[in-house]
């Protein structure tokens, strides 16, 4: 990846790294963002029984890497993204992140330890409109590779996916464009996902 030189960052401000749904911008307003990549660790979709959905977290893995975005957090006020993120451990990165920003604080992931929440009692589906945003995230930001990427760097494929688009049950559902909608529809054809339609 080339990096391309930003202006400098206030370095007292810590940032977060963002893998998932905050990799699309227009579901937060941490405008200070800068792609980063994070050597060493891979996406997963995690069943508990803290919630009837999948969450996407993120877990070490030697030989991955996972790109996404780092964020200035202004004041270190993580009140909002702390609720945002309710479920997941907040811990700070201290190597394998590497990012555009010339400087930045403390950088900060969030997610899932395994065995966090205790195992679910059977499958939590992953919400399509949840999926929808990440990935028109990717598509943004990295294109059509970074979209592809993100599939082929996340694990836990096998469990059902809700087709919820008609009535989104993510509460930061994005309208895509037609080509957004066919790329995520394609690339869970060819794992062979197994779609659940949502009843209502």
């Amino acid at each position: 990846m080339t990096w391309i030189k930003q202006e400098p960052e206030l370095p007292h401000d810590p940032f977060f790294f963002g893998y998932g749904s905050l990799v699309n911008t227009a579901t937060h307003v941490y405008d200070r963002h800068h792609r980063a990549r994070l050597d060493g660790w891979r996406r997963v979709w995690r069943h508990t029984p803290f919630r009837e959905m999948a969450f996407l977290t993120a877990e070490p893995f030697e030989g991955s890497y996972i790109d996404g975005l780092i964020a200035a957090v202004p004041g270190a006020d993580w009140a909002a993204l702390d609720l945002r993120e309710t479920g997941y451990d907040r811990v700070p990165l201290d190597r394998g992140i590497s990012h555009e920003a010339v400087q930045a604080g403390e950088i900060a992931v969030y997610h899932i330890p395994e065995g966090k929440h205790g195992p679910a009692d059977g499958d939590r589906p992953i919400l399509m409109s949840y999926l929808d945003v990440v990935v028109q995230g990717y598509l943004q930001v990295f294109g059509a590779e970074g979209g592809q990427h993100f599939f082929d760097t996340t694990a836990g494929w096998d469990g059902p996916i809700l087709n919820d688009r008609a009535q989104p049950l993510y509460p930061r559902a994005q309208l895509l464009r037609e080509e957004e909608t066919s790329f995520v529809d394609r690339a869970l054809a060819k794992m062979g996902a197994r779609i659940v339609e949502a009843e209502g």
